[in-house]
Protein backbone atom coordinates (compact mmCIF):
# COMPACT_ATOMS: atom_id res chain seq x y z
CA UNK A 1 0.00 0.00 0.00
CA UNK A 2 1.42 3.40 -0.93
CA UNK A 3 2.00 5.90 1.85
CA UNK A 4 -0.96 8.33 2.09
CA UNK A 5 -0.34 12.02 1.73
CA UNK A 6 -0.46 13.73 5.12
CA UNK A 7 -3.18 16.31 5.59
CA UNK A 8 -2.74 19.34 7.85
CA UNK A 9 -3.65 18.68 11.49
CA UNK A 10 -5.74 21.84 11.55
CA UNK A 11 -8.34 20.05 9.44
CA UNK A 12 -8.59 17.29 12.04
CA UNK A 13 -8.14 19.19 15.31
CA UNK A 14 -8.74 22.93 15.42
CA UNK A 15 -6.18 25.03 17.22
CA UNK A 16 -7.20 28.09 19.20
CA UNK A 17 -6.66 31.28 17.21
CA UNK A 18 -5.35 33.10 20.26
CA UNK A 19 -2.37 32.11 22.39
CA UNK A 20 -3.91 29.87 25.06
CA UNK A 21 -1.36 31.06 27.61
CA UNK A 22 -2.43 34.67 27.07
CA UNK A 23 -6.23 34.45 27.00
CA UNK A 24 -8.91 31.81 27.36
CA UNK A 25 -11.27 30.81 24.60
CA UNK A 26 -14.17 30.61 27.06
CA UNK A 27 -14.98 31.78 30.60
CA UNK A 28 -17.73 29.98 32.50
CA UNK A 29 -19.32 31.83 35.42
CA UNK A 30 -21.35 29.90 37.97
CA UNK A 31 -23.68 32.80 38.71
CA UNK A 32 -25.53 30.94 41.49
CA UNK A 33 -25.94 27.48 42.94
CA UNK A 34 -29.65 27.99 43.48
CA UNK A 35 -31.66 25.54 41.38
CA UNK A 36 -35.01 23.75 41.83
CA UNK A 37 -33.71 20.55 40.23
CA UNK A 38 -31.94 17.63 41.95
CA UNK A 39 -29.84 16.24 39.10
CA UNK A 40 -28.06 12.99 39.92
CA UNK A 41 -24.77 14.17 38.39
CA UNK A 42 -24.74 17.76 39.73
CA UNK A 43 -21.20 19.09 40.04
CA UNK A 44 -22.29 21.92 42.30
CA UNK A 45 -24.58 20.07 44.73
CA UNK A 46 -27.12 22.74 43.81
CA UNK A 47 -29.46 23.98 46.55
CA UNK A 48 -32.91 25.65 46.57
CA UNK A 49 -31.77 29.08 47.79
CA UNK A 50 -29.12 31.56 46.72
CA UNK A 51 -25.88 31.86 48.66
CA UNK A 52 -25.35 35.29 50.29
CA UNK A 53 -21.68 35.05 49.35
CA UNK A 54 -22.49 35.16 45.62
CA UNK A 55 -20.98 37.90 43.49
CA UNK A 56 -23.54 40.70 43.59
CA UNK A 57 -24.42 42.82 40.56
CA UNK A 58 -21.54 45.22 41.08
CA UNK A 59 -19.00 42.40 41.49
CA UNK A 60 -20.45 40.54 38.50
CA UNK A 61 -20.04 43.62 36.31
CA UNK A 62 -16.47 43.93 37.53
CA UNK A 63 -15.94 40.32 36.47
CA UNK A 64 -17.21 41.15 32.99
CA UNK A 65 -14.72 44.04 32.82
CA UNK A 66 -11.97 41.65 33.86
CA UNK A 67 -12.95 39.32 31.02
CA UNK A 68 -12.93 42.27 28.60
CA UNK A 69 -9.39 43.09 29.79
CA UNK A 70 -8.09 40.01 28.00
CA UNK A 71 -8.46 42.06 24.85
CA UNK A 72 -10.02 41.47 21.47
CA UNK A 73 -11.35 39.05 20.51
CA UNK A 74 -12.88 38.67 23.93
CA UNK A 75 -13.45 35.20 25.39
CA UNK A 76 -17.00 33.90 25.25
CA UNK A 77 -18.66 34.41 28.65
CA UNK A 78 -21.19 31.76 29.64
CA UNK A 79 -23.53 32.43 32.56
CA UNK A 80 -24.47 29.13 34.17
CA UNK A 81 -25.39 27.80 37.60
CA UNK A 82 -27.38 26.30 39.31
CA UNK A 83 -30.07 28.09 37.44
CA UNK A 84 -29.05 31.61 36.29
CA UNK A 85 -32.73 32.55 36.05
CA UNK A 86 -32.69 32.61 39.85
CA UNK A 87 -30.71 35.88 39.61
CA UNK A 88 -32.96 38.93 39.18
CA UNK A 89 -30.07 40.83 37.54
CA UNK A 90 -29.53 38.30 34.74
CA UNK A 91 -30.82 40.54 31.94
CA UNK A 92 -28.84 43.51 33.26
CA UNK A 93 -25.64 41.48 33.24
CA UNK A 94 -26.24 40.13 29.71
CA UNK A 95 -26.74 43.68 28.46
CA UNK A 96 -23.66 44.90 30.31
CA UNK A 97 -21.58 42.24 28.58
CA UNK A 98 -22.55 43.82 25.28
CA UNK A 99 -21.56 47.26 26.60
CA UNK A 100 -18.03 46.13 27.47
CA UNK A 101 -17.56 43.99 24.38
CA UNK A 102 -17.93 40.54 25.93
CA UNK A 103 -20.17 38.04 24.08
CA UNK A 104 -22.54 36.36 26.55
CA UNK A 105 -24.34 33.03 26.36
CA UNK A 106 -26.67 31.52 28.96
CA UNK A 107 -26.88 27.95 30.22
CA UNK A 108 -30.13 27.64 32.22
CA UNK A 109 -31.66 24.65 33.93
CA UNK A 110 -34.74 23.02 32.43
CA UNK A 111 -37.29 24.45 34.87
CA UNK A 112 -40.59 26.35 34.66
CA UNK A 113 -38.50 29.56 34.51
CA UNK A 114 -37.74 28.67 30.89
CA UNK A 115 -40.81 30.44 29.54
CA UNK A 116 -41.10 31.92 26.08
CA UNK A 117 -41.25 35.43 27.59
CA UNK A 118 -38.08 34.91 29.62
CA UNK A 119 -36.22 33.52 26.64
CA UNK A 120 -37.37 36.44 24.51
CA UNK A 121 -36.05 38.84 27.16
CA UNK A 122 -32.71 37.03 27.27
CA UNK A 123 -32.45 37.22 23.50
CA UNK A 124 -33.37 40.90 23.41
CA UNK A 125 -30.83 41.65 26.15
CA UNK A 126 -28.16 40.41 23.76
CA UNK A 127 -27.44 36.77 24.65
CA UNK A 128 -25.53 35.13 21.81
CA UNK A 129 -26.79 31.64 22.50
CA UNK A 130 -28.42 29.14 24.80
CA UNK A 131 -27.06 25.89 26.19
CA UNK A 132 -29.58 23.26 27.29
CA UNK A 133 -29.21 19.79 28.78
CA UNK A 134 -30.99 16.79 27.33
CA UNK A 135 -29.79 13.56 28.89
CA UNK A 136 -32.20 11.10 27.28
CA UNK A 137 -34.70 10.82 24.45
CA UNK A 138 -37.70 10.07 26.70
CA UNK A 139 -39.34 11.89 29.62
CA UNK A 140 -38.92 8.83 31.85
CA UNK A 141 -35.16 8.64 31.44
CA UNK A 142 -34.46 12.37 31.37
CA UNK A 143 -36.76 13.41 34.23
CA UNK A 144 -35.52 10.52 36.34
CA UNK A 145 -31.95 11.72 35.84
CA UNK A 146 -32.87 15.34 36.59
CA UNK A 147 -34.91 14.48 39.66
CA UNK A 148 -38.07 16.47 38.78
CA UNK A 149 -41.05 15.46 36.58
CA UNK A 150 -41.70 17.71 33.56
CA UNK A 151 -38.09 18.76 32.89
CA UNK A 152 -38.01 16.95 29.54
CA UNK A 153 -41.02 18.85 28.22
CA UNK A 154 -39.79 22.21 29.55
CA UNK A 155 -36.44 21.63 27.88
CA UNK A 156 -37.88 20.75 24.46
CA UNK A 157 -40.28 23.70 24.58
CA UNK A 158 -37.44 26.08 25.47
CA UNK A 159 -35.31 24.57 22.72
CA UNK A 160 -37.97 25.16 20.07
CA UNK A 161 -38.69 28.66 21.37
CA UNK A 162 -35.03 29.65 21.30
CA UNK A 163 -34.66 28.34 17.77
CA UNK A 164 -37.75 30.28 16.67
CA UNK A 165 -36.19 33.43 18.16
CA UNK A 166 -33.07 32.87 16.06
CA UNK A 167 -30.82 31.96 18.98
CA UNK A 168 -27.91 29.55 18.64
CA UNK A 169 -28.68 26.46 20.72
CA UNK A 170 -26.21 23.92 22.09
CA UNK A 171 -27.57 20.64 23.46
CA UNK A 172 -25.54 18.91 26.17
CA UNK A 173 -25.96 15.23 27.02
CA UNK A 174 -24.35 13.69 30.09
CA UNK A 175 -23.00 10.27 29.12
CA UNK A 176 -23.42 7.74 31.92
CA UNK A 177 -24.34 4.03 32.07
CA UNK A 178 -28.04 5.00 32.24
CA UNK A 179 -28.23 6.33 28.69
CA UNK A 180 -25.46 4.68 26.68
CA UNK A 181 -27.79 2.84 24.32
CA UNK A 182 -30.11 5.85 24.08
CA UNK A 183 -27.52 8.17 22.54
CA UNK A 184 -28.58 7.63 18.90
CA UNK A 185 -32.16 8.53 19.87
CA UNK A 186 -30.90 11.74 21.49
CA UNK A 187 -29.08 12.56 18.26
CA UNK A 188 -32.33 11.95 16.39
CA UNK A 189 -33.94 14.71 18.46
CA UNK A 190 -30.99 17.00 17.82
CA UNK A 191 -31.41 16.50 14.08
CA UNK A 192 -35.17 16.97 14.22
CA UNK A 193 -35.24 20.09 16.41
CA UNK A 194 -32.00 21.59 15.10
CA UNK A 195 -28.99 22.76 17.10
CA UNK A 196 -25.74 24.61 16.50
CA UNK A 197 -23.91 21.86 18.38
CA UNK A 198 -24.43 18.61 20.28
CA UNK A 199 -22.01 18.04 23.15
CA UNK A 200 -21.53 14.62 24.74
CA UNK A 201 -20.40 15.32 28.32
CA UNK A 202 -18.47 12.50 29.95
CA UNK A 203 -19.21 12.49 33.67
CA UNK A 204 -16.59 13.66 36.15
CA UNK A 205 -16.87 12.15 39.65
CA UNK A 206 -17.42 15.33 41.62
CA UNK A 207 -20.40 16.65 43.59
CA UNK A 208 -23.40 14.32 43.40
CA UNK A 209 -21.80 12.72 40.34
CA UNK A 210 -19.56 10.66 42.64
CA UNK A 211 -22.49 8.36 43.32
CA UNK A 212 -23.10 7.48 39.66
CA UNK A 213 -21.61 4.57 37.78
CA UNK A 214 -18.52 5.00 35.64
CA UNK A 215 -17.76 3.99 32.09
CA UNK A 216 -15.04 1.49 31.36
CA UNK A 217 -12.22 2.65 29.08
CA UNK A 218 -13.59 0.26 26.44
CA UNK A 219 -17.06 1.79 26.61
CA UNK A 220 -15.51 5.26 26.42
CA UNK A 221 -13.66 4.35 23.23
CA UNK A 222 -16.85 2.98 21.71
CA UNK A 223 -18.82 6.13 22.52
CA UNK A 224 -16.06 8.46 21.31
CA UNK A 225 -16.02 6.66 17.96
CA UNK A 226 -19.82 6.89 17.82
CA UNK A 227 -19.58 10.66 18.38
CA UNK A 228 -17.03 10.83 15.57
CA UNK A 229 -19.37 8.92 13.26
CA UNK A 230 -22.40 11.01 14.11
CA UNK A 231 -20.47 14.17 13.30
CA UNK A 232 -21.57 13.67 9.68
CA UNK A 233 -25.21 13.90 10.81
CA UNK A 234 -25.14 16.68 13.43
CA UNK A 235 -22.35 19.04 14.56
CA UNK A 236 -20.87 17.14 17.51
CA UNK A 237 -18.25 17.61 20.20
CA UNK A 238 -17.31 16.19 23.58
CA UNK A 239 -16.85 17.75 27.02
CA UNK A 240 -14.37 16.28 29.52
CA UNK A 241 -13.39 13.66 26.95
CA UNK A 242 -10.30 15.26 25.50
CA UNK A 243 -9.15 11.96 24.02
CA UNK A 244 -11.84 12.56 21.40
CA UNK A 245 -9.14 14.60 19.66
CA UNK A 246 -6.90 11.55 19.61
CA UNK A 247 -9.77 9.50 18.16
CA UNK A 248 -10.34 12.13 15.44
CA UNK A 249 -6.69 11.91 14.39
CA UNK A 250 -6.74 8.10 14.46
CA UNK A 251 -9.90 7.90 12.41
CA UNK A 252 -8.58 10.33 9.79
CA UNK A 253 -5.37 8.34 9.40
CA UNK A 254 -7.25 5.04 9.18
CA UNK A 255 -9.65 6.50 6.59
CA UNK A 256 -6.72 7.77 4.50
CA UNK A 257 -5.16 4.29 4.66
CA UNK A 258 -8.44 2.65 3.59
CA UNK A 259 -8.44 0.32 6.59
CA UNK A 260 -11.22 -0.89 8.91
CA UNK A 261 -11.33 1.31 12.00
CA UNK A 262 -13.29 -1.28 13.99
CA UNK A 263 -10.52 -3.84 13.56
CA UNK A 264 -7.62 -1.40 13.93
CA UNK A 265 -9.01 0.22 17.10
CA UNK A 266 -10.50 -2.96 18.55
CA UNK A 267 -13.94 -1.42 19.06
CA UNK A 268 -16.43 -3.45 21.06
CA UNK A 269 -20.07 -4.53 21.33
CA UNK A 270 -21.32 -1.14 22.54
CA UNK A 271 -20.01 0.50 19.37
CA UNK A 272 -21.69 -2.21 17.27
CA UNK A 273 -24.97 -1.62 19.10
CA UNK A 274 -24.77 2.15 18.65
CA UNK A 275 -24.06 1.76 14.94
CA UNK A 276 -26.99 -0.63 14.57
CA UNK A 277 -29.39 1.78 16.26
CA UNK A 278 -28.01 4.65 14.19
CA UNK A 279 -28.85 2.72 11.04
CA UNK A 280 -32.34 1.81 12.32
CA UNK A 281 -33.08 5.51 12.86
CA UNK A 282 -31.73 6.43 9.43
CA UNK A 283 -29.14 8.74 10.93
CA UNK A 284 -26.52 7.40 8.55
CA UNK A 285 -28.59 8.34 5.51
CA UNK A 286 -29.70 11.56 3.88
CA UNK A 287 -27.72 14.76 3.50
CA UNK A 288 -24.27 14.51 5.05
CA UNK A 289 -22.57 17.51 6.61
CA UNK A 290 -18.91 18.42 6.91
CA UNK A 291 -17.51 17.00 10.12
CA UNK A 292 -16.68 19.64 12.74
CA UNK A 293 -13.07 19.19 13.91
CA UNK A 294 -12.73 19.19 17.72
CA UNK A 295 -11.18 22.27 19.30
CA UNK A 296 -7.96 21.94 21.28
CA UNK A 297 -9.14 23.31 24.66
CA UNK A 298 -8.51 21.87 28.11
CA UNK A 299 -8.73 22.89 31.76
CA UNK A 300 -6.57 25.98 32.21
CA UNK A 301 -5.62 25.88 28.53
CA UNK A 302 -8.25 28.04 26.90
CA UNK A 303 -10.82 27.34 29.62
CA UNK A 304 -11.44 29.04 32.95
CA UNK A 305 -14.24 28.73 35.50
CA UNK A 306 -15.32 31.34 38.05
CA UNK A 307 -17.44 30.12 40.96
CA UNK A 308 -20.48 31.84 42.46
CA UNK A 309 -18.23 33.29 45.18
CA UNK A 310 -15.55 34.50 42.75
CA UNK A 311 -12.91 31.79 43.14
CA UNK A 312 -11.10 30.84 39.93
CA UNK A 313 -10.63 27.26 38.76
CA UNK A 314 -9.26 25.62 35.59
CA UNK A 315 -12.63 23.87 35.22
CA UNK A 316 -15.90 23.65 37.08
CA UNK A 317 -15.11 19.99 37.61
CA UNK A 318 -11.59 20.60 38.95
CA UNK A 319 -12.04 22.08 42.45
CA UNK A 320 -8.53 23.52 42.79
CA UNK A 321 -8.50 27.23 43.65
CA UNK A 322 -6.08 29.59 41.88
CA UNK A 323 -7.31 32.80 43.53
CA UNK A 324 -10.33 35.08 43.59
CA UNK A 325 -11.52 37.75 41.18
CA UNK A 326 -12.40 39.83 44.24
CA UNK A 327 -8.73 40.28 45.10
CA UNK A 328 -6.73 39.53 41.95
CA UNK A 329 -7.48 40.24 38.29
CA UNK A 330 -8.68 37.27 36.29
CA UNK A 331 -6.11 38.09 33.59
CA UNK A 332 -3.31 37.73 36.14
CA UNK A 333 -4.67 34.49 37.61
CA UNK A 334 -5.10 32.89 34.20
CA UNK A 335 -1.75 33.97 32.80
CA UNK A 336 0.57 33.56 35.77
CA UNK A 337 -0.84 31.33 38.52
CA UNK A 338 1.17 28.18 39.18
CA UNK A 339 -1.91 25.99 38.75
CA UNK A 340 -2.84 27.35 35.33
CA UNK A 341 0.70 27.51 33.93
CA UNK A 342 1.32 23.96 35.16
CA UNK A 343 -1.77 22.63 33.43
CA UNK A 344 -0.59 24.19 30.18
CA UNK A 345 2.68 22.20 30.34
CA UNK A 346 2.17 18.73 28.77
CA UNK A 347 5.54 17.62 30.14
CA UNK A 348 4.04 17.61 33.64
CA UNK A 349 1.55 14.89 32.78
CA UNK A 350 2.09 11.59 34.53
CA UNK A 351 1.37 7.95 33.80
CA UNK A 352 0.30 6.97 30.31
CA UNK A 353 -0.68 10.56 29.50
CA UNK A 354 2.93 11.64 30.00
CA UNK A 355 4.12 8.97 27.58
CA UNK A 356 1.43 9.40 24.95
CA UNK A 357 2.26 10.58 21.44
CA UNK A 358 -1.11 12.39 21.38
CA UNK A 359 -0.61 14.25 24.67
CA UNK A 360 -0.10 17.70 23.12
CA UNK A 361 -3.51 17.66 21.43
CA UNK A 362 -5.26 15.63 24.14
CA UNK A 363 -3.90 15.85 27.67
CA UNK A 364 -6.80 13.85 29.09
CA UNK A 365 -9.40 15.15 31.50
CA UNK A 366 -7.48 16.83 34.29
CA UNK A 367 -10.76 17.04 36.20
CA UNK A 368 -11.39 13.30 36.05
CA UNK A 369 -7.76 12.54 36.90
CA UNK A 370 -8.07 14.68 40.01
CA UNK A 371 -11.51 13.32 40.90
CA UNK A 372 -10.31 9.72 40.79
CA UNK A 373 -6.70 10.02 42.04
CA UNK A 374 -6.42 13.39 43.79
CA UNK A 375 -3.65 14.36 41.32
CA UNK A 376 -4.59 16.78 38.54
CA UNK A 377 -1.58 15.63 36.51
CA UNK A 378 -2.27 11.89 36.72
CA UNK A 379 -3.24 9.82 33.70
CA UNK A 380 -6.80 9.95 32.35
CA UNK A 381 -8.72 7.14 34.15
CA UNK A 382 -11.27 6.63 31.37
CA UNK A 383 -8.71 6.25 28.59
CA UNK A 384 -7.57 2.75 27.65
CA UNK A 385 -5.08 3.78 24.98
CA UNK A 386 -1.56 2.41 25.39
CA UNK A 387 1.03 4.93 24.15
CA UNK A 388 2.74 3.81 20.98
CA UNK A 389 0.18 1.09 20.19
CA UNK A 390 -1.43 2.88 17.24
CA UNK A 391 0.15 1.19 14.19
CA UNK A 392 0.54 4.34 12.07
CA UNK A 393 3.35 6.08 13.93
CA UNK A 394 4.84 7.83 10.89
CA UNK A 395 1.42 9.16 9.87
CA UNK A 396 0.81 10.51 13.40
CA UNK A 397 4.15 12.29 13.34
CA UNK A 398 3.44 13.73 9.89
CA UNK A 399 -0.03 14.91 10.88
CA UNK A 400 0.82 16.35 14.29
CA UNK A 401 4.42 17.33 13.72
CA UNK A 402 5.50 15.20 16.69
CA UNK A 403 8.69 13.25 17.22
CA UNK A 404 7.13 10.58 19.40
CA UNK A 405 6.36 10.45 23.11
CA UNK A 406 8.52 12.33 25.58
CA UNK A 407 8.81 11.25 29.18
CA UNK A 408 7.02 13.56 31.59
CA UNK A 409 6.82 13.71 35.37
CA UNK A 410 5.73 10.37 36.75
CA UNK A 411 5.61 8.71 33.34
CA UNK A 412 5.75 4.93 33.15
Amino acid sequence: MSEPEARPAGRVVRRQHQDASDRPFIVIWESTRACPLACLHCRADAVPNRDPRELDTRAAKDLLRQVAAFGSPSPLFVITGGDPFQRPDLLELIAYGGEVGVPVAVSPSGTPTLTADRLREVHEAGARGLSLSLDASTPELHDGFRGVPGVYRWTLDAWDTARALGMKVQINTTVTPHNLHDLPDVVRLVREHGAMLWSAFFLVPTGRGRRLGVLTPEQTEDVLNFVYDIGLTVPAKTTEAHHFRRVAVQRRIIEDAGDDHVAVLGLGPLYASLRERTAELGLDRGERRTRRPPLDVNAGRGFVFVSHTGTVHPSGFLPLDAGSVRTRPLTDIYRTSELFTGLRDPDRLGGRCGQCEFRRICGGSRSRAYGVTGDAFAEEPWCGYRPGSFPYRDEVEALLGTTGPVRGRGAV
